[in-house]
């Protein structure tokens, strides 16, 4: 298929790159200018342009004969104003744009937080995934777990034999871990697999589903050091939320801030995997599997070398 690809520039967005390459699809990434293009997989036809201009978008998709979007844009502070502006308004200016020319199916890179959404960002991806289930075009919503690189801070402190950090005792959350490549993988067969049409679909990795404690142990027998773990208390990243929040009522800045502490908490304190609502759990045996790669073998690759610390947004230690 001739496929148009945004967010490109991301590790998952390069990672979807090399995947619609390796599929053989005639695959365009639009990069804004300045962007680093360097990464890009060769196969890849690379457009600069401004992947939230809907006009802009309607008039590339009709000249390249586009036939399917993979979108991988996400906001990156999670902010609420950014998370509006891109989660939701410049998606829907993208599907618009599709919605207007020969577009027929759009795969749609979401998160499975917003199963129980509390936060700007969530309810902003939310609205957009009921927007593009209301369109014509045959779409796909991809519900990823975990991502290697948002639990791959504390690798860098445990090797220079500093405590690992937990929140509580380390066993409040789980979740199975996709990498890059399985996720780009994943989102690039939604394009031909009959069954991820029209469909919302959850994702991990190989399982089973992992605690922090868990992936701490993981990292102590990797680096050869005897298990040493300090906690957080989950409900100090409230109290600064709380703090924040007041002073975000006359400062914008604050109230960022403020979103960031209760993303913290979230993510403290519920787990990524599917959620059954009939019991009010979190269900790891319903949280479908893909891939191959592990997290045990992205840690151990980051110990080497072979692996950068690319967590950018998603840093928290």
């Amino acid at each position: 298929m001739r496929v148009l690809l945004v967010g490109a520039t991301g590790t998952i967005g390069r990672a979807t790159a090399r995947a619609l390459v390796a599929s053989g699809h005639d695959a365009l990434a639009v990069i804004r200018a300045g962007a680093h293009w360097a990464a890009m997989p060769r196969g890849l036809r690379v457009i600069e342009g401004d992947p939230t201009d809907g006009t802009a978008m309607a008039r590339l998709m009709q000249d390249e004969r586009i036939e399917a979007v993979i979108s991988c844009l996400a906001s990156r502070s999670g902010a609420p104003r950014d998370a509006e502006a891109i989660d939701r308004d410049a998606h829907v200016a993208l599907l618009e744009a599709a919605e207007a020319t020969e577009v027929a199916r759009f795969v749609l890179l979401s998160a499975i937080c917003v199963q129980r959404p509390k936060l700007a960002f969530q309810h902003a991806k939310l609205a957009f995934e009921e927007r593009l289930k209301a369109s014509a075009l045959t779409w796909s919503i991809v519900r990823p777990t975990a991502y290697f690189k948002s639990l791959s801070g504390q690798v860098a402190r445990v090797r220079d034999g500093k405590p690992y950090l937990l929140f509580g005792d380390g066993r409040l959350t789980a979740c199975k871990p996709i990498s890059d490549d399985d996720l780009g993988r994943y989102l690039v067969s939604c394009l031909s697999e009959p069954d991820r049409a029209r469909a919302v679909l959850p994702v991990g990795g190989p399982g089973p589903a992992l605690t922090p404690r868990e992936m701490g142990a993981m990292l102590f027998e990797l680096t050869g050091r005897a298990p040493v773990y300090r906690s957080v208390p989950p409900g100090f990243l409230r109290v600064v939320a709380g703090a924040l929040g007041l002073a975000g009522l006359v400062s914008r800045k604050a109230a960022d801030k403020a979103e960031f502490a209760r993303t913290g908490h979230y993510y403290a304190t519920e787990s990524m995997l599917v959620w059954d609502a009939a019991r009010g759990c979190y269900d790891a045996d319903a949280t479908p599997e893909y891939g191959s790669e592990t997290l045990r073998e992205h840690y151990a690759r980051m110990l080497a070398g072979e692996v950068a610390d690319d967590r950018g947004a998603h840093a928290v230690f």
